[in-house]
């Protein structure tokens, strides 16, 4: 059976039931029931019409219709928007019969209450097939849709138009699109007041129900009031918009016309200009506004439209009112000469834009009237950029403010280049990630960097389509400043970097290794080729310093060859020999003369050969000392030092911290947010790394015990700045002089490089404690007599900090200068292990009377035969500790010790406090030296020697470690170490 006689029979039936009720004495229903008893048949009664109503409308038009389309194949678009308004008739034509059958059930049950009624249960489901309905309708309005379909069923209307207008109850002759229009609008728009006034009946009735079922009858009531609303609104903007796509040429309409778009205002009903007059129509859309000139559109998506109200002109004799409207390419000024036109529009372009960025209409459409509420200035948007410029033809999708890029966001360009990062006003700046097409290679450099004003500034990581990896810093879109650039061993050409740029070439001081060479450069650059003062380090131990032009070696230099000779004249370009020379063998012979290479014969040379040696001289060149003069040690590292000087003028804001010392990337996949530069998960060793608790700490300390314990801790907490300054500079330390650099000939600038690592740590520190103070208005104490604040104690403060991240490197260097002194000093070791104690302490005419041996229960031949490593064992241990710490001046401190201990075992001896003269004391120390069995001996007196605190120079501390050397110098004695076994 179908919904119609289904309607008809209930309809009948429900007739016979209300006057068999009606007939009952009113007595015996109380006033209460009476109202609602009333209410609920008036609004079933209601539902009865408006579904009988439903089914006619149904059988007689809407299968009529779709009957017609479904017969056409070239209106699919129609089809789709009649299809779909026959699918929400049919919604809202089940959910009306539900609420029917509700409200008969209600009516014939005597508990009655407000959660019975349907349209209070549902309210929701209401609003939206309501709603939904409508937006339907007026979308196959807006298109002309019942225009096509009077059209397509012309024939079949001709015959049943009297059936259109009795379903519109419209008797004159109206047109049949009309009368279409009229059946899907006029019976649901009509029956919407039916459920308010039901709901306005049981409003506020003493009904005997709760507290929460009268607000759910009011809300409902409100809810059906903005459905009126939002009925009427809706049709008007169809209607609207209907007549002004009938108004346009065929161009604009088929251009801009679609079934959601709907007229907002028109310029020629609200008048108002473009100044510049450019524009002779302004038609705003729910959407987008649209600027007309003739048939040409120029369109602007109101997701990117900012309007500014606060504009003035001051040359404006007309005293026009003017909106500046901001799009992200474009400006316009609009005016007009009323006040409230001005404001209508401001109004409407503000509510509409913030209802298109929410991606929802109000509800109703226009709120209250007066109602405001602004968009934000701030807004996530996508936009194509059309114009001329960087952008041209890029997409971007982001955070945008007031037309421009700011915040978030990313831009694609067809090209595949693209950019994922923070914008301020328009520009790329902080961090971000740009993909570059490599215009040589089929793939992408990727550039992880910090951005100002549009281009790289500050820290980045790039990597190159051909496996090449640049860390470090960039000016103007350039590699610029300190930087490494490597290419790994998997590839063609490895090689590794680390220096100075300028303007994206290799400039000033830096560092390059050839692995395929196996040779290491070391020197000054300028426009990418090895120019000025330079040296060259290879694999074999070979070393060259000289003066290099357009990458070539040219005049003279000095070449250290493996075997020890040592050349000293005029090289070729191939680091050849070449011209006029000295050549110096290893046995000492000197050769002066000239050299040339003729093919195929090698290397001929005319010139005196002299055969005596002073051995002296020939160790001193042998152990010549490269580029300490050619290469300032503080000009080496300037690019670091410059960033690190940097962030701390920057007030060393936290913002800036990446920028200028770097930032840490966790996987290529996930980046570690940039400003989450400071905070870490640290244990309780560790300390802040954030600025203000940095400054908050170092304003508290002022003794150097204090600067100790508080860098101690600085260089041990993985985020604190300090640390990240000494990371780099073992990265740099490490480039320089370890793997084939590890050349004995760069001792000196490698010892002299820690030492400025140390001093630069002191001032950078001085600088905060300035800063520090400053913040909190405090004083620094006075600065003694003698004192630099800027030392800030290196040596004895910074330098035993700094050292342990150098150490294996350096001490290497020191080892290999010590090499052949080391040797004679370990064969003498050796030698004297061979001797029991006694036998040594009288090999080293050590007095009787001062040998320990009264403390040991063995016979006279037993200690003469077999006890070895027994006496001043105590002093011998404490000796072997020197290798247990880089600290110069903790070994100092052993030193001294073992001193301590030596003294104490004589003095236990001989029964009685004895100050040991020098005479026995060196012979003493000997003996412990030797039974140490320190192989390094030598490496680490010159190590302390070196790196010590001047202020020790002339105390005991020096005196004692004299001491150790001359006895170091007496083991490598020759009678010593050819001395026969005892």
């Amino acid at each position: 059976m179908s919904k119609s006689s289904n309607s008809f029979s209930r309809r009948l039936a429900y007739r016979h039931t209300s006057s068999s009720r009606n007939s009952k004495p009113l007595a015996d229903v109380s006033f209460t029931k009476s109202i609602w008893h009333t209410a609920v048949e008036s609004l079933l009664i209601a539902e009865e019409d408006f579904l009988a109503s439903l089914s006619q409308i149904n059988s007689v038009v809407l299968k009529v219709l779709l009957q017609a389309d479904a017969d056409d194949p070239v209106g699919k678009d129609h089809l789709k928007l009649l299809v779909l308004l026959n699918e929400r008739f049919h919604t809202l034509w089940d959910l009306t019969d539900g609420s029917y059958k509700t409200l008969k059930q209600t009516s014939e049950t005597s508990v009655l209450g407000i959660s019975d009624i349907y349209i209070i249960q549902k309210v929701t489901e209401f609003l939206d097939v309501y709603t939904q309905y409508f937006v339907s309708v007026t979308n196959y309005m807006v298109v002309k849709g019942f225009d096509r379909a009077a059209k397509q069923t012309s024939g079949h209307w001709k015959v049943n138009k009297k059936l259109l207008k009795q379903l519109v109850g419209e008797s004159s002759e109206t047109p049949v699109p009309i009368l279409l229009q009229r059946v899907f609008i006029d019976p649901v728009r009509k029956h919407v007041p039916q459920y308010v006034q039901l709901l306005s009946q049981l409003n506020g009735k003493p009904l005997e129900e709760t507290r929460e079922a009268r607000r759910s009858t009011t809300d409902t009531l409100n809810t059906f009031v903005k459905l009126q609303t939002y009925v009427n609104q809706a049709l008007d903007e169809a209607s609207q918009t209907q007549i002004l796509w009938n108004s346009l040429s065929n161009k604009l309409t088929v251009a801009l016309c679609t079934p959601e778009r709907r007229l907002q205002e028109d310029s020629k009903n609200i008048p108002i200009t473009v100044s510049t007059g450019r524009y002779d129509r302004i038609l705003l859309f729910h959407d987008m506004l649209v600027l007309l000139q003739g048939n040409e559109i120029h369109s602007c998506d109101l997701k990117t439209v900012w309007v500014d109200s606060r504009t003035k002109q001051k040359s404006d004799p007309n005293k026009n009112h003017f909106l500046r409207i901001i799009t992200p390419e474009e400006e316009l000024l609009i005016s007009t000469k009323e006040p409230q036109h001005q404001v209508l529009w401001l109004w409407k372009l503000n509510q509409l834009i913030r209802q298109t960025l929410t991606g929802k209409r109000d509800f109703p459409l226009w709120g209250k009237t007066g109602e405001a509420n602004d968009p934000p200035a701030c807004r996530f948007s996508t936009y194509t950029y059309r114009t001329e410029g960087r952008f041209k033809s890029a997409v971007y999708e982001g955070d945008m403010s007031w037309g421009k890029p700011h915040g978030k966001g990313t831009l694609k360009w067809p090209d595949g280049r693209n950019h994922v990062g923070n914008f301020q006003f328009g520009q790329e700046d902080g961090f971000g990630i740009c993909l570059m097409p490599n215009a040589s290679k089929d793939g992408y450099d990727c550039y992880k960097c910090h951005w100002r004003n549009g281009k790289m500034q500050g820290y980045g990581i790039c990597e190159y389509v051909d496996e090449s990896v640049y860390k470090g810093y960039f000016k103007d879109d350039l590699r610029h400043g300190f930087g490494i650039l490597e290419r790994p061993v998997s590839t063609n050409d490895p090689f590794k970097y680390t220096g100075s740029w300028e303007s994206d070439k290799r400039s000033g001081y830096g560092v390059w290794d050839n692995t395929d060479k196996g040779e290491r450069y070391i020197g000054m650059w300028q426009d990418n080729v090895k120019h000025g003062q330079g040296i060259v380090v290879t694999h074999s131990g070979a070393c060259y310093q000289g003066i290099f032009h357009l990458n070539k070696l040219v005049g003279t230099g000095v070449l250290l060859s493996e075997d020890c000779t040592v050349f000293e004249g005029e090289f070729t370009e191939e680091l050849l020999l070449a011209g006029k020379g000295k050549l110096t063998f290893a046995n000492g012979f000197t050769l002066v003369g000239t050299f040339n290479k003729v093919a195929p014969s090698g290397l001929q040379t005319q010139g005196v050969l002299n055969t005596e040696c002073n051995q002296q001289d020939e160790l001193v060149k042998k152990k010549f000392q490269f580029g300490a003069e050619g290469f300032l040690v503080e000009e080496r590292w300037r690019g670091i030092y410059e960033q690190f000087q940097k962030f701390l003028e920057s007030g060393c804001k936290g913002e800036t911290e990446e920028s200028f010392l770097g930032f840490h990337v966790k996987s290529s996949k996930k980046l570690q947010k940039s400003q989450e530069y400071l905070f870490c998960q640290r244990d309780s060793r560790e300390i802040s790394g954030k600025i203000e608790d940095i400054l908050k700490d170092i304003s508290l300390l002022h003794e150097p015990e204090s600067l100790y314990s508080y860098l101690e801790k600085a260089f041990r907490s993985s985020h604190h700045p300090f640390k990240k300054l000494l990371k780099i500079l073992s990265v740099v330390f490490q480039a320089t002089y370890s793997g084939i650099g590890a050349n004995l000939h760069l001792l000196s600038m490698a010892q002299e490089e820690i030492k400025y690592y140390a001093k630069k740590v002191g001032e950078f520190y001085s600088t905060l404690l300035v800063m520090a103070a400053e913040q909190r208005d405090q004083k620094l104490p006075a600065v003694k007599d003698g004192e630099k604040r800027d030392e800030l104690h290196s040596y004895t403060s910074i330098l035993p900090l700094v050292l342990p991240r150098f150490h294996p490197d350096l001490f290497m260097l020191y080892m290999l200068y010590h090499q052949q002194e080391d040797a004679l000093y370990w064969q003498g070791i050796v030698r004297l292990g061979l001797f029991t104690d006694t036998k040594l302490l009288e090999f080293l005419d050590v007095q009787k009377q001062l040998w320990p041996l009264k403390d040991l229960k063995l016979t006279a031949n037993q200690r003469n035969s077999i006890m070895r490593y027994k006496c001043f064992r105590s002093a011998t241990e404490c000796l072997q500790k020197i290798i247990t710490t880089v600290d110069p001046r903790e070994k100092l401190q052993i030193i001294l010790k073992t001193y301590e201990e030596i003294e104490t075992t004589v003095s236990r001896v001989l029964e009685k406090e004895y100050k040991l003269p020098m005479d026995d004391l060196l012979p003493l120390l000997v003996y412990v030296v030797s039974r140490a069995g320190i192989q390094h001996l030598g490496a680490e007196i010159h190590f302390i020697r070196d790196l010590m605190d001047p202020n020790n120079v002339g105390g005991i501390y020096d005196f004692l470690l004299t001491a150790l050397e001359s006895c170091y110098e007496h083991i490598q004695k020759e009678e010593i170490r050819h001395h026969k076994s005892p």
